[in-house]
Formats: C-alpha cells, sequence, structure tokens
C-alpha cells in the first residue's frame, strides 16, 4: 500500500470520529484493557561473515549498475534477435546441462541432454530465515507470486504459490542459516548424496543463488526442485535471482554467451527475465515438445514453433 493510501485511510478515520453522534452518559463497565501485542523476538544477529557478503554483494550491485548492467527492460532495439537465434539459444539452454553429477559432487561441465520440465503442476512454497526481517518476507512473497502467474501464462502450465507442502522449495537465508540446511534438504531430497547436499549449503559467494530440479528415475519430467537465495543480496540481485532460479527449475537448465537478451547469460547484463526468456518458456511447454527429446529430434519442431512465435509461420 502506498503512501497517499496510508494518508487517505488516516484522513477517512478522523473524519468519522468528528462526525459521531452526542456522547452517551450511561454507566458502562470498564473497558477491559487492550492485551498486549506479543513481543516478537528479534532477528539472531548475523555472523561477520554474513555481514561482509552483505557489503560485498551490495558493492557487486552498484559495481554492476555503474556499467549499465542489471537492466530490467527485458531487451529492445539494442539487442535484435531472429527466430534462428531464438532456435539456437533454446537448444543451448533447454537440451544442455550447466552441470554433470560425480561422485564429489555437482561439476561445472556443459554436457548434452534431453528436454525436461515439469508434467505435473509447480507447488513452489517459500521459506525466509529468521534474519529476514517481516517486511522484507512480505515484499519477496508478493514478486514471487506475481511472477509464478507471469510464468504459469507464458507457459500455459499450473504453477503457483503454496503455503506449505509445495514441490519446488525456495529458500532465502543468510550464510550462518544456509550452512543449517543439510537435514532439511536431505529430508526433501533423499535422493540426493551428501557431497550435492554440501553444494547446496557451502557455496562458494562467486555463486549467488542456485537451484537443484530433479527427475524421479530415469524419467525426463521434473518432480522436485530446491533452490537457495542469499538473504545478504541487496534488491535487484535478489531479484535477479528469484528470476533466474525459478526459470531455470522449470526446464531451461544451461546458460550460453550467445544467448542475448537472457538472464541465461553469466554476463550479468540482464537481471530481470527478458523477452526471448519469455518465448524460450513458451516453446520449453509447447506440447508439440515432449519430455525426453534431443537435440536432434527436437530441433525441426524448435525451428516451426520459434518461426510461428516471431511472425514468420504457424507456432
Amino acid at each position: 500500500m502506498g503512501k497517499n493510501s496510508r494518508l487517505a485511510a488516516f484522513g477517512l478515520a478522523a473524519m468519522l470520529a468528528a462526525c459521531s453522534a452526542a456522547p452517551d452518559i450511561s454507566p458502562r463497565p470498564a473497558p477491559r484493557p487492550a492485551p498486549a501485542a506479543p513481543d516478537l523476538a528479534p532477528p539472531p544477529a548475523p555472523s561477520p561473515e554474513s555481514e561482509a557478503l552483505t557489503a560485498y554483494y551490495a558493492q557487486i550491485q552498484a559495481d554492476l549498475l555503474s556499467q549499465g548492467l542489471l537492466r530490467t527492460d527485458g531487451g529492445g532495439a539494442d539487442t535484435p534477435f531472429t527466430d534462428t537465434m531464438l532456435t539456437e539459444n533454446f537448444i543451448r539452454v533447454a537440451l544442455f546441462d550447466e552441470y554433470t553429477r560425480s561422485p564429489a559432487g555437482l561439476v561445472a561441465h556443459e554436457t548434452q541432454s534431453r528436454l525436461r520440465r515439469w508434467m505435473v503442476p509447480v507447488r513452489v512454497d517459500v521459506t525466509f530465515g529468521p534474519s529476514v526481517p517481516p517486511e522484507k518476507q512480505a515484499t519477496d512473497r508478493a514478486r514471487i507470486r506475481s511472477y509464478l502467474a507471469r510464468l504459469a501464462a507464458l507457459t500455459g502450465h499450473p504453477i503457483s504459490m503454496v503455503e506449505s507442502g509445495g514441490n519446488f522449495h525456495v529458500q532465502v537465508v543468510n550464510e550462518d542459516e544456509r550452512r543449517a540446511l543439510g537435514p532439511l534438504i536431505a529430508r526433501t531430497l533423499p535422493d540426493l548424496s551428501p557431497s550435492e547436499i554440501g553444494g547446496l549449503t557451502n557455496l562458494p559467494r562467486s555463486t549467488y543463488c542456485i537451484v537443484y530440479a530433479l527427475s524421479q528415475g530415469s524419467a525426463s519430467s521434473y518432480s522436485a526442485a530446491f533452490a537457495v537465495i542469499r538473504a545478504e543480496h541487496p534488491d535487484l540481485l535478489r531479484l535477479s535471482c528469484i528470476h533466474e532460479e525459478i526459470a531455470q527449475g522449470l526446464g531451461l537448465a544451461n546458460d550460453s554467451p550467445l544467448a542475448r537478451p537472457s538472464i541465461f547469460n553469466d554476463d550479468e547484463e540482464f537481471a530481470l527475465l527478458t523477452r526471448q526468456d519469455e518465448l524460450m518458456l513458451r516453446i520449453l511447454y509447447n506440447p508439440r515438445l515432449r519430455p525426453g527429446m534431443t537435440a536432434i529430434e527436437a530441433r525441426p519442431i524448435v525451428r516451426e514453433i520459434a518461426a510461428g512465435l516471431m511472425g514468420g509461420g504457424p507456432s
């Protein structure tokens, strides 16, 4: 609610008080004292490491903005792309993996994959560490709920926020809280190895946020996802992480230096989902594509869909 709305509500309350009826002088029982508001425990003091990360990411955001990065315009005349570019970017982002599993955990190594997406409704639950103030929690929840509605409209797939019992878990936690997530992650994603759980709990500061999306057995449809977003991030970096990790958890798993305009590009030019990213999500959830398709199988269909989306033919 904006400042003007608060002032209007206050003005209305004052007007009603001024126009109230003559006072009733009949005896009345003494008013009961109002119950005391419950004391809210202050959030625990962050560790020196968490405080240092807060300063570090604030400086990172300031530096990126000073370079004209972290754009929020979704792309424009300076970032044109064709249906051919859209096709190739989709193939690279949706049909290659950025990481591969190993006995030592996830290893950064791009490999060919198969098309993966959700076939069941995506139910997102969001949990905040005690370090996140209530006002920031409310802001984040509103932004995530709005973003999920946008993603549902783009994909035609049911995607929504739930209070609990979700299958896509988002944790907004600081450094200290994230390191304690191991038991929760093990319960939520029992197929993860201890080293893979460590990949979520022991993030280097160069990793701003992360998501794991998992299938059951050899299936190519996702059944669970777990995202971690650093509570130390300033506002725009935090929102950028929300956009990228949830979209990646829907099936756009890779990054490509050629994808522009896109958040699936490690150059940090764009902070928020772009026009091309929206089209890639529409392609990913087009019923003509099926989970499990290889790049060779998907490419001719993707090319036709992309041409239709760009105005060159049926989609």
